[in-house]
């Protein structure tokens, strides 16, 4: 069997290079490391720990641009989530993560399981998740019905997952372009609360004390997963689902509970703690020994087995899910295990912490891996990779103006693009008012929870353009991290951090590492000037099919503080009389945008540069105008243009607006700027927003009562029932989910 390979064997027969480690790793393993051949399980940890997945060896180099601290970061990038104080006391714990390749292959559990580690990520922290998002992307819908069932697979596997957990899914964007056909991105985000002083690590040191694996048994489900997310996806691992993980709600609930009590109650019983995900206890436990400089000593027959015959390489490598691991203080362990049997879970003492640094697996009576713990995690080598500039960025090019006859007809298929198009068919599968914090659910700029017990709020949104990145990698990212921050001042909160998922193809293509450097440069710089560091986040390369890749999707996750919940803004309009300012100039920005993709099938031109010490002062002044509650609603102008963005701030109200943009043509009313807004105003506030804003506030009309949209243009007017829009903007993506074609 295949297990029994000696190292002579697999130094000759090289099956570590299915495993994406290289020869030259492997050979430096064997030489500089270890100074002897490694066995097959060693083969095995070192892949899965010197993967992409875990390691991060190639995009290291390029994560360092990033700014991680401030003076709210209580935890950066390197435990299980990001930790922001938030005043009081009180701390939001937050962090993003990737399931792509296992969702790909397998909807539903990939979704599901996707949800369930970034959970497990929070709590790990010793706090209560509270809220999720997420950031999906997928092929087009129409007339693909493969499409259509993963959509609706992985929408269900997000919803069933969370439901069962008790969380709300608050927000979170769903996009449709024909790149993701091959290779669908899932992007799970989740939110927890804490205390200050519950805060824990990932920390493994004290010798003597006990390593102990809690909760659901080991299967053989997602061995290898981190290193099937490290390669390029082709059509051969189109049914790969041994890589994918299987995951059960009910059981993590349990699991969240036992862990939060002994945080919350015996913090002294506990080192540190850490989620078994990406390479299973291999990554957990190695990392926890190396963050607490310490061996560690494991007997692998301990492991809780559902399955009969289980190697240590099996063991080790799998990714079952819900099951975490433990460094508890000597002479705590029945202690631990009496709390963890109240919740009917396995809490079993499989190791110790020894002095020395080694990392010692023993199976069936033997020792089957003996050697230093920092090989595994610290000496990994990072790839230094070549960059090319795209040739397809070789010159600036400004995107054709779209030919835009009719404004009205145009509107209306705007508004039935997949993209644009409400999401309720699927977001209506998700619970976002369980627990009852929820203040602004799905639909809007950002998700909004109180709170409870204060008069804070959090705000909170991912967003992602592949496309803008795609055209200019620099500018892209730094309209990924504005856009974040538009969504959130937009709701009144002050944006504070981000967590963010770098969704690329294959690295070890120069053009594809280029842009995944410019787009991270694009994004630090707009992070710097936001003053939102980077305080978690995940790295997801290899997103590509049969060689083609997915568009380079920076995916930002950031979290806003709202200091008085009583000032939170919706997008939504609120009083017939309520005088329309448009934020900001609409040019021909048509590069990337929907009305492009729409006209002529494909995308092309030059972003706009984006001057982000302007945006961070209009955004100041923004949120200070909703802070003092000069603001009623707010909407960024984003997928679609002002059309859309004036559409959806109609709908659900019965209101509608009488507008006036005489100098902007038919096609502009399409265009997607940087750092517009649609805002309304009392009346009697009309004469301080305009002081505080200046010429960025150009006042275009007022809100009316007679449910119409009239908008006059420089070379026609549009007018529009806005019932008819929202019908068309509500129907079309259950229309294209139940075609038969």
């Amino acid at each position: 069997m295949e297990q029994a390979m000696t190292p002579e064997e697999i130094k000759e027969q090289r099956p570590y290079l299915d495993w994406s480690l290289t020869e030259h790793e492997y050979n430096y393993i064997a030489d500089s490391l270890l100074h002897r051949l490694p066995n097959y399980t060693e083969t095995g940890l070192f892949a899965a720990m010197w993967s992409e997945h875990c390691s991060y060896k190639k995009s290291k180099p390029v994560l360092r641009l990033f700014p991680n601290s401030g003076p709210r970061v209580l935890q950066g990038p390197g435990e299980g989530a990001g930790v922001v104080d938030i005043d009081d006391g009180q701390a939001v714990v937050f962090k993003a993560e990737s399931h792509n390749h296992p969702t790909t292959v397998e909807p539903y559990q990939g979704a599901a399981t996707g949800v369930g580690g970034i959970l497990r990520d929070i709590f790990s922290m010793g706090a209560r998740p509270i809220a999720s998002l997420d950031s999906l992307h997928f092929g087009e819908i129409k007339d693909d019905a493969t499409m259509r069932y993963k959509a609706e697979q992985t929408v269900k596997g997000v919803g069933d997952y969370g439901n069962c957990m008790g969380i709300p899914t608050i927000g979170g964007e769903t996009t449709f372009d024909p790149c993701y056909a091959g290779n669908i991105l899932l992007n799970a985000f989740s939110l927890g609360i804490m205390d200050q002083a519950d805060m824990k690590r990932g920390n493994a040191s004290g010798v003597g004390n006990a390593v102990m694996y809690v909760g659901a048994k080991t299967g053989r489900d997602g061995i290898h997963g981190a290193t099937f997310a490290s390669k390029d996806f082709s059509a051969e691992h189109a049914t790969q689902r041994s890589a994918v993980q299987v995951g059960d709600p009910f059981m993590e609930k349990l699991l969240m509970e036992a862990c939060l009590e002994v945080i919350r109650q015996h913090p002294y019983w506990l080192v540190g703690i850490q989620d078994m995900g990406a390479a299973g206890i291999v990554s957990s436990s190695a990392e926890m020994a190396s963050e607490g400089k310490s061996g560690m000593d494991l007997n692998l027959d301990l492991v809780p087995q559902r399955e009969p015959g289980m190697s240590a390489y099996e063991i080790m490598l799998s990714e079952s899910q819900e099951r975490m691991l433990l460094c508890v203080e000597k002479g705590h362990e029945k202690d631990v295990q009496q709390i963890f049997a109240k919740y009917e879970l396995e809490a079993v003492v499989i190791g110790r912490i020894t002095a020395g640094g080694q990392y010692v697996l023993h199976h069936d009576g033997q020792i089957v891996c003996d050697i230093p713990v920092h090989t595994l995690v610290d000496d990994v080598l990072e790839e230094p990779s070549a960059e090319k500039r795209p040739v397809r960025l070789s010159e600036a090019t400004p995107a054709p103006v779209p030919v835009v006859t009719d404004a009205l007809a145009t509107l209306k298929q705007i508004l039935q693009q997949p993209t644009v198009a409400s999401a309720r068919y699927f977001t209506q599968q998700y619970d976002s008012q369980v627990r009852t914090s929820t203040v602004v659910g799905p639909g809007s700029d950002a998700g909004v929870l109180r709170v409870r017990g204060t008069e804070k709020g959090l705000a909170m949104t991912t967003d992602g353009n592949g496309r803008f990145v795609y055209l200019d990698p620099y500018v892209g990212g730094i309209r990924a991290v504005a856009e974040a921050a538009a969504n959130i001042v937009a709701a009144g909160a002050e944006p504070l951090a981000i967590t963010d998922c770098l969704n690329y193809g294959d690295p070890n293509d120069p053009e594809i590492f280029w842009e995944l450097h410019h787009s991270v440069k694009g994004m630090a710089d707009a992070c710097r000037e936001l003053e939102t560091p980077v305080v978690s986040g995940n790295v997801s390369l290899y997103n590509e099919n049969n060689g083609q890749a997915i568009h380079p999707t920076s995916m930002v996750g950031m979290v806003g503080l709202i200091h008085d919940i009583q000032r939170v803004v919706t997008i939504k309009a609120a009083n017939a009389g309520d005088r329309v300012y448009l934020l900001g100039k609409i040019g021909d920005d048509f590069a990337g945008s929907e009305v492009q993709k729409m006209l002529d099938g494909d995308i092309s031109g030059t972003l706009s540069p984006v001057d982000i010490k302007e945006v961070h002062a209009h955004l100041k002044d923004l949120l200070a105008a909703e802070q003092a509650g000069l603001v009623n609603s707010a909407h960024d102008i984003s997928e679609g243009g002002l059309g859309a963005c004036l559409s959806e701030v109609l709908f659900g109200t019965g209101l509608g607006m009488d507008l006036n943009f005489g100098k902007m043509s038919t096609a502009q009313l399409f265009a997607e700027p940087a750092n517009c807004f649609v805002i309304t105003v009392a009346p009697e506030n009309q004469q301080e927003i305009e002081q505080r804003l200046g010429d960025w506030a150009q006042l275009a009309g007022e809100v009316t009562a007679d449910g119409r949209l009239k908008v006059a243009l420089s070379n026609q007017e549009l007018v529009a029932d806005v019932s008819e829009l929202e019908t068309l903007y509500e129907e079309a993506i259950p229309c294209l989910m139940k075609s038969k074609a």
